[in-house]
């Protein structure tokens, strides 16, 4: 399988709720395994598909020990704290602001076989499960950000070497 190029802030795929997956199949286990070859080198903790250009439910991790896949996640339980979590993405390089986010997430959904999934975590686990799932909504990390923290966001994009490099 193989590492895939990750898309940027603009590209119209992270901004478009992603479709169910319906077939299971051996492009869905190539798919799922990319989605976690993607999230594997240093600095990275997990990858949704739509970061990849494909507009299905699923993301492919790599965090405190834990490596795998979901696809169709939903997450069925937040707890704890809503407290402000420093985050990044991979589709917004370099650039890091403090997101609210719950202390635990459970999601479910399931694997390559369509076999039910459920995985849970605290702190930065938790963090990247709410992250991921709201990738396949359609949902970048600055979306949620409070109003100014959002415009100081939208400005660093906007005045970052990635961005204006995409400019015509």
């Amino acid at each position: 399988m193989a590492e895939r190029d990750i898309r940027l802030w603009g590209d119209p795929v992270l901004r478009s709720p992603c479709a169910p997956v319906t077939v299971f199949d051996e492009g869905l286990e190539s798919l799922a395994q990319d989605l976690v070859d993607t999230s594997l080198p240093e600095g990275r903790a997990a990858v949704a598909a739509p970061q990849i250009g494909v507009g299905v439910r699923a993301f492919g991790f790599d965090l405190d020990g834990r490596t795998g896949y979901v696809i169709n996640p939903e997450v069925v339980e937040v707890g704890g704290a809503l407290r402000d979590i420093e985050e990044g993405c991979l589709s917004v390089p370099g650039l890091f602001f403090p997101t609210p986010r719950y202390e635990f997430a459970r999601v479910r959904g399931v694997d390559a076989d369509n076999s039910p999934v459920e995985i849970s975590g605290t702190e930065v686990f938790a963090q990247m499960l709410q992250h991921e799932v709201a990738h396949l909504d359609g949902q970048v990390y600055i979306q949620t950000l409070p109003t100014d923290r959002r415009r100081e966001a939208m400005k660093a994009i906007r005045g970052s070497d990635w961005f204006l490099a995409k400019q015509p």
